[in-house]
């Protein structure tokens, strides 16, 4: 692989430091190098009236496994109507909110983004997302492993085998399902809801192991901190989309005491009750909290209008809004000892008083939140839109006078409602760089993306400096993935492959006692047989194994 080096761009790399100097950025064996100090030969690129950035990270965005597999099946008529992205030169298939694990690869990667990270994976079904993983071109991946309804670890936690065991037991999952970080979906709520409970609040306790969310989700940020994970619990909370829910969120910061967490989706927990519809903003309520508690970040799952497919192991949510399905179709289903899956096609709609409300307030939680480093851009693909819809969120964040236009055609009702017009806040392209790069490199631990300095990975993104920010973020002028030019013109030119991104905290192998029975009584299989082999992994190639203050 040539050298190559990009000359005369405007460089945006907020984690060092620089906001739109002009230098040069030059590529060696797939890694940034001193520009000054390097005097081989190079390809160049010449980079003139363009701003320069690392490749773009999604931290949150359903893009493999289980549920992005069954949406494919329950929305086949979506993958006819939207068809490669690449048109022959890869066949990689199509869909919108039901893409195809290659196109996912192209689409992100015609936008700039050159890592994302599947944000629930259910430790069962951990081979299939691994195995579609592996079919996505261009991007760095890697899985948050689902906990906080599986048998074993509620079992653990309410027959008092103490911190040490559950710390253990966490672990061992991460190691055995090649995980990223820990991800709780509802915590107890999927597991009561097979013992015909239909609501689980912060402190209600769960009907059968008769221990509370609030001890769930405590005891794994415990777990989570004291195995010395980068990325702190990567929380979908109690009550999601159920009016008054802002009262749970705010419960649920004040639970940390101070230790690191990650709220999800937050849009989708930012309701409140008031008005004639019993339904209002709390956005303003949850960015105050947000802002006052540095140790809480949050993406927001932004909604967008149109057709998508809402996918959840939150099934006590999903099974609530199966009535609302559009087209009229749904899918429910349970891991016996793990979780659960509920696909159920949406249609947000502009005319629609709860719709727009719900894309008002991920605004409002975007334009609140003072912090650029503790938010992050995601629409929750595909629940809040897919992914697709970045550029155009980017553009009404950076843009008020497009954002005013977009809110004056709502209901009379909505605009009533919201704040979104009085706020006057435009992001700038360095906050667009930080929520989108040096942000989610920060909170994964990542050392090498997300940055332009010397020794980072060679992932590197040039943007024509468009003053219309959606068209500008639509395609990238070039994308590099370890140095190779992937995108050239904002077409695909040529196909790369990413690693994938695990963690492997040392823990006491007396646990695996205790599971092998588990699997033999319980599961019906052999723990070993559930563990993910190194060879499973990409082919045994491109697995980086990040360090915690626990590693093997």
């Amino acid at each position: 692989m040539s050298a190559v080096r990009i000359i005369n761009g405007r460089v945006l790399d907020p984690a060092n430091g620089e906001s739109g100097v002009v230098r040069d950025v030059v590529i060696d064996g797939g890694r940034i190098v001193d520009a000054k100090g390097f005097s081989g030969p190079t390809e160049t690129i010449d980079a003139r009236g363009g701003v320069v950035m690392a490749g773009a990270i999604d931290i949150h965005s359903h893009i493999a496994g289980g549920k992005s597999n069954i949406t494919r099946l329950l929305m086949v008529e979506e993958q006819r109507a939207n068809r490669e992205p690449a048109g022959d030169f890869c066949g990689c298939g199509g869909g919108l909110s039901t893409m195809t694990a290659h196109a996912t690869g192209c689409r992100y990667a015609e936008m700039g983004y050159t890592a994302v990270f599947e944000p629930a994976m259910v430790a069962a079904n951990a081979r299939h997302m691994h195995a579609e993983m592996k079919d996505i071109p261009f991007l760095d991946t890697g899985g948050y492993v689902v906990l906080g309804n599986d048998d074993f670890l509620l079992d653990l936690i309410s027959s008092g085998a103490g911190q040490q065991a559950v710390n253990d037991y966490v672990a061992w999952q991460l190691a055995a399902t090649k995980a990223m970080a820990v991800k709780i979906v509802n915590p107890g709520g999927i597991n009561a809801f097979k013992f015909n409970q239909r609501k689980l609040d912060l402190d209600e306790a769960n009907p059968h192991y008769e221990i509370t969310p609030r001890t769930i989700l405590t005891t794994l940020i415990k777990a989570v901190t004291e195995l010395g994970l980068a990325h702190p619990i990567h929380l979908h909370g109690c009550n999601l989309g159920v009016p008054g829910n802002e009262d749970t969120t705010l419960a649920t910061i004040a639970a940390t005491e101070g230790l690191p967490l990650h709220m999800t989706h937050v849009q989708f927990h930012s309701y409140g009750t008031e008005g004639d519809k019993k339904f209002s903003s709390g956005a303003a309520k949850i960015a105050e909290a947000v802002n006052a508690n540095p140790n809480i970040s949050i993406d927001v799952g932004q909604v967008m209008f149109g057709q998508t497919v809402t996918a959840s192991a939150d099934l006590m949510s999903q099974h609530r809004n199966r009535g609302i399905a559009s087209p009229k179709r749904w899918i429910g289903m349970d891991m016996e000892m793990d979780a659960a899956c509920g696909i159920v096609p949406f249609v947000y709609k502009e005319k629609s008083f709860v719709n727009a409300l719900q894309w008002a307030i991920g605004l409002e939680l975007f334009l609140l939140v003072e912090d650029p480093w503790r938010i992050f851009l995601t629409t929750d693909h595909p629940n809040g839109a897919p992914f697709t819809t970045y550029p155009h969120l980017i553009r009404l964040l950076m843009d008020k006078d497009f954002r005013d236009e977009h809110f004056a055609r709502l209901p009379k009702a909505v605009r009533k409602h919201s704040i979104v017009g009085e706020l006057k806040r435009e992001y700038t392209l360095e906050e667009i760089a930080i929520v989108t790069r040096a942000a989610p490199a920060k909170i994964l631990g990542f050392k090498d993306r997300g940055h332009l300095g010397a020794g980072a990975v060679g992932d590197v993104v040039i943007y024509r400096d468009d003053p219309d920010r959606e068209a500008m973020f639509t395609k990238a002028d070039y994308v590099l993935k370890n140095g190779q030019v992937i995108v050239k013109d904002g077409e695909i030119v040529s196909v790369a492959y990413g690693q994938t991104h695990q963690v492997a905290p040392n823990y006491d192998t007396g646990i695996e006692t205790k599971l092998d029975r588990w699997f033999d009584e319980a599961m019906g299989f052999k723990a070993k047989t559930f563990k993910i082999a190194d060879d499973e992994i990409r082919d045994g190639q491109g697995a980086v194994t990040h360090a915690t203050t626990r590693s093997a």
